[in-house]
């Protein structure tokens, strides 16, 4: 799938565009960007100028993935988009390998939102009555301690910090739990656990 970026602030094309390398293709015509198919679009989410919904429903329609980047994001705008069709969010100025992190986990099938709003979304959930105890009796005891930590809203950062391991430790033991679970992230998990 081909990367295209759209934006009304050539200072985040600019740095989108370094990011991505020659591997990118910049547009700056609102129709040529609506008869794209099959691509993966990166797009200001000021570009919009107020119809957000009809331009995320359209390039949805042509199978494109659309991830909205903002300079000042919030969790009520990061609903909003998705709830339209959106496939990602973030800040429009995060670190190169958080561009291509939602990128892939885009074409993998997944939604992708900045780990901040993924945890305060997991926040949001209500916790259960009753839970299911038997439900983490496949993982193993450390894995069961990071699930625990990961179903509660923390970070990879903050599990690691607090069982004194490092995130990417934290991270590869959160990826055997979402195989085990048959879950594909900290989200699903939450809402499995909580």
């Amino acid at each position: 799938m081909d990367i295209v970026l759209y934006s009304d602030d050539i200072n985040l094309l600019s740095y989108w565009e370094k990011s991505f390398k020659e591997k990118s293709t910049v547009l700056d015509d609102i129709d040529e960007l609506k008869s794209l198919k099959n691509s993966v679009i990166i797009i200001n989410y000021s570009a919009f100028n107020s119809n957000q919904k009809e331009i995320i429903e359209t390039l949805n329609d042509s199978m494109n993935l659309l991830l909205v980047l903002h300079r000042v994001p919030n969790i009520k705008t990061a609903k909003e988009v998705l709830s339209f069709g959106a496939k990602g969010y973030g800040n429009a100025m995060m670190r190169e390998h958080f561009l291509h992190s939602a990128v892939e986990t885009m074409k993998e099938g997944m939604v992708w939102l900045h780990p901040e709003f993924t945890s305060e979304l997991i926040m949001q959930i209500p916790n259960k009555q009753e839970k299911d105890s038997s439900l983490l009796d496949s993982l193993s005891k450390r894995e069961k301690a990071v699930a625990l930590l990961l179903k509660d809203g923390d970070t990879y950062k903050r599990v690691g910090e607090k069982l004194e391991i490092t995130p990417r430790t934290v991270k590869a033991h959160a990826q055997g739990i979402y195989k085990k679970l048959e879950i594909k992230d900290r989200l699903a998990l939450a809402l499995l656990l909580k």
